[in-house]
């Protein structure tokens, strides 16, 4: 009986470590993606492609026959290109930058407060607005990237 109690109070402890050690895991990644990405910002008068990881979208043209990573850009005009910049602050986005025809916008989430950065192109002679969501660190977003500029494009059509 003594052994059978001594190994459950093991387990325990290793089950409880191994969370603390998730939880910290998750604050150290909260911390590394407060720091801004050197690289933001258009190149040769693009948004930059896409890492290799699935936690990014880009509408560039760069990005069409990569269907992990493409996303359809959004179809507009100066009055949309307004309207962006009113439905990036109602959903929770903070411009970091606006140079007129090019957006930084930054998105935290609740809790950990990880940050994604949003950039946005607008191409008046081509009548598009190209976007391009990524998170800073980690592999996986489960989607979130691809939801919000899909939501993005929802707001700008209510």
């Amino acid at each position: 009986m003594f052994c059978k109690g001594g190994f459950m109070k093991s387990l325990l402890m290793i089950v409880v470590g191994l969370v603390l050690v998730g939880f910290l895991a998750y604050i150290v990644m909260a911390v590394l993606s407060q720091k801004q990405p050197d690289n933001l910002g258009l190149h040769d008068g693009m948004l930059k492609p896409c890492p290799d990881s699935p936690n990014c979208v880009c509408s560039e043209s760069h990005s069409k026959d990569d269907t992990q990573h493409f996303i359809q850009a959004i179809a507009g005009n100066d009055k949309t290109w307004t309207r962006f910049k009113q439905v990036i602050i109602e959903l929770g986005g903070d411009i970091e930058t606006d140079q007129g025809e090019y957006m930084h916008i930054t998105f935290s989430t609740p809790i950990f407060h990880y940050v994604d950065d949003v950039e946005a192109r607008f191409d008046r002679d081509e009548g598009l607005i190209h976007v391009r969501s990524a998170s800073r660190i980690g592999r996986s977003d489960f989607g979130v990237n691809r939801k919000r500029i899909e939501m993005i494009k929802k707001a700008l059509l209510d």
